[in-house]
């Protein structure tokens, strides 16, 4: 059945640990303010929504602070490279940072969670504290703890408890209520809070994100306000703790209110002091790594970009080659890039299909979309010649290039390689550096066996990438490596009757029909269960790199295939890797 620990066991850690931080953090705060003496009074009046509001609000200053760190591409990037010079840091652990997105996402999740608790448990809080101070005097009646706590005198002294101190009997209990929660500040700076957090929530969704880019990029930056609404939240110091609890102890003195006085032996009035804003301790490291993040992007998108040339290719593709001072690369890496004629705030990452040998950098754009349409044209694509010159052509700015999982290709010494689509760029690079290097007479790889596939829709989309297979393949066969590249191309659709007559008359032909190769086209879909059983068999114990960049339907299929056919005993084992951006 294979072995999950190969793929799941580190990331499982890293979330147990998580996990655990939370709850654990969580369950030190409710157990302080359930059980400590300091907040007997206040837990008397709101009962339990005070610990648990406050509990939520503590994983939530944890979380808040964590949720920037993984956006921060320049720091991901960073501690990647420090990874790839320390001989401690393992594969296994680079590859926790190629899930950075995903952990954002959780983050959100987890966040959203708590928001959705600490909300429900103060109104709870509230609604005890209003109906305590509405309902709550002594009159006639015998005394008691809770009538004592509502007429404490004297708010400026400290003796006071309950934050709400006036009374709305003119006003609809609900709305009272609701009145009485957003005066204080950390009434209405929590409900900016919780309002900018549900708009930002809701707008990342992945249809609004690929359909309304602009909406999601700047409901995102609300996150400005979020932080800010989180410095100020707990500035308002509502929950109050008693600060006498020497003079006044509480296990003698709940049980005779009635002989509470200023300065009355063994119980004077209890004194209270406002709770401390401890939300900035959290989060103002990270926003001064994401400030310093930001700078470093603006720098970079500043510097001045120039277009070498722009080549159309078939299936709506464009490449762009590009040079820049002081741009230095690896394969398999990824840049932002931005058209200020288009629009001045939409960044696109795009993986780079240049090797680090070439005198350029280049990135091959699909035309899929309204951004890529306008770029398409903006580069003069749509013009009839097939190769354009750069001059006078839209500007663009880049800020990368940025580490992704396809930077180990070469730390395993067999890979398989999948891509979908226009998702075989990453791969690109990789193989044209592979050819780069096999060029010089100090060649020497740890990489031995590539096993590369690609998926693609129809037949136009062979041709811009053919050319790169081919040379690979005859300079494999001329070194005498002739087993090196084993490339399998997969035609899914898009050949009409006369294409399939063609293919069948050329069948006995030494290359493809379609592709030119040597190695024949596929058509349909890949069996993948079956060919990771076959890449098993001929590679025991050897440790397998499975880079993917393509849909995510495909990728859960993938994953699946490598946790299954992976051995810890003796066969090989499956390290999935994926592209994110």
């Amino acid at each position: 059945m294979g072995d999950r620990l190969i793929n799941e066991g580190l990331k499982t850690i890293f979330l147990l640990l998580w996990l655990g931080a939370n709850v654990g953090y969580w369950m030190r705060v409710f157990w302080t303010y359930e059980f400590g003496p300091q907040y007997f009074y206040i837990r008397h009046i709101t009962g339990l929504g005070v610990s648990i509001a406050k509990a939520c609000g503590a994983c939530l200053n944890l979380n808040s602070m964590l949720i920037l760190l993984p956006v921060c591409r320049n720091l991901i990037s960073f501690f990647r490279g420090s990874c790839e010079t320390n001989t401690l840091c393992r594969r296994s652990v680079r590859r926790q940072l190629d899930k950075n997105i995903t952990f954002h996402k959780t983050l959100a999740y987890m966040i959203l969670l708590l928001n959705i608790v600490h909300v429900i448990a103060h109104f709870f809080n509230f609604r005890n504290l209003y109906n305590h101070f509405r309902f709550g005097r002594c009159g006639d009646g015998p005394v008691t703890l809770s009538c004592t706590l509502r007429d404490l005198p004297d708010k400026e002294g400290g003796t006071w408890l309950n934050p709400i101190q006036f009374d709305n009997r003119g006003l609809p209990f609900g709305f009272g209520l609701i009145l009485q929660g957003v005066i204080p500040i950390a009434g209405w700076s929590g409900v900016v809070l919780t309002l900018v957090f549900i708009i930002m929530f809701s707008s990342a969704t992945e249809f609004i994100r690929r359909s309304y880019f602009e909406t999601f990029w700047i409901t995102h930056h609300l996150f400005i306000v979020y932080y800010g609404m989180i410095l100020v939240h707990g500035t308002g110091g509502i929950i109050r703790s008693q600060s006498n609890l020497a003079d006044h102890n509480i296990t003698l003195c709940k049980n005779i209110p009635d002989t509470w006085a200023p300065e009355a032996q063994p119980c004077p009035y209890p004194v209270f002091v406002d709770g401390s804003a401890a939300s900035w301790m959290w989060v103002i490291g990270p926003i001064a790594l994401y400030i310093l993040e930001r700078t470093i992007r603006f720098a970079r998108s500043c510097q001045k970009v120039q277009l070498v040339k722009v080549v159309k290719h078939p299936s709506k593709v464009i490449e762009l080659q590009m040079k820049k001072y002081g741009f230095k690369m690896l394969s398999g890496q990824y840049i932002f890039l931005k058209c200020p004629p288009i629009s001045h705030i939409q960044w696109h990452p795009f993986t780079l299909t240049s090797a680090p040998e070439d005198d350029f950098f280049s990135v091959h754009i699909r035309t899929v979309g309204d951004w890529t349409t306008d770029l398409w044209k903006a580069m003069g694509a749509d013009a009839k010649t097939n190769t354009e010159s750069a001059d006078d052509l839209a500007r663009v700015a880049v800020d990368g290039p940025f580490g992704t999982a396809s930077l180990d290709v070469f730390k395993y010494q067999t890979a398989v390689c999948v891509g979908a689509g226009i998702g075989v760029t990453p791969f690109a690079s990789i193989l044209r550096s592979i050819w780069h290097q096999s060029m010089s007479p100090d060649y020497e790889l740890k990489l031995k066996k590539v096993y590369f596939f690609w998926i693609c829709p129809d037949t136009n989309a062979f041709e811009w990438f053919s050319e790169l297979l081919d040379s690979l393949e005859n300079h494999m066969i001329e070194q005498g490596k002739a087993d090196f590249l084993n490339y399998n191309i997969y035609l899914t659709r898009g050949w009409n009757n006369k294409q399939a007559k063609n293919i069948y008359l050329q069948e006995e032909e030494e290359v493809d029909a379609i592709t030119g190769l040597r190695q024949k086209t596929n058509y349909g879909r890949p069996k993948w269960d079956d060919i990771f059983k076959v890449i098993a068999e001929e590679n025991p114990g050897k440790s397998v790199g499975v880079f993917f960049c393509g849909p995510k339907v495909l990728s859960q299929v993938l994953h699946k295939c490598s946790n299954k056919h992976s051995s810890i005993s003796g066969g090989a084992k499956f390290f999935y890797n994926k592209e994110n951006f």
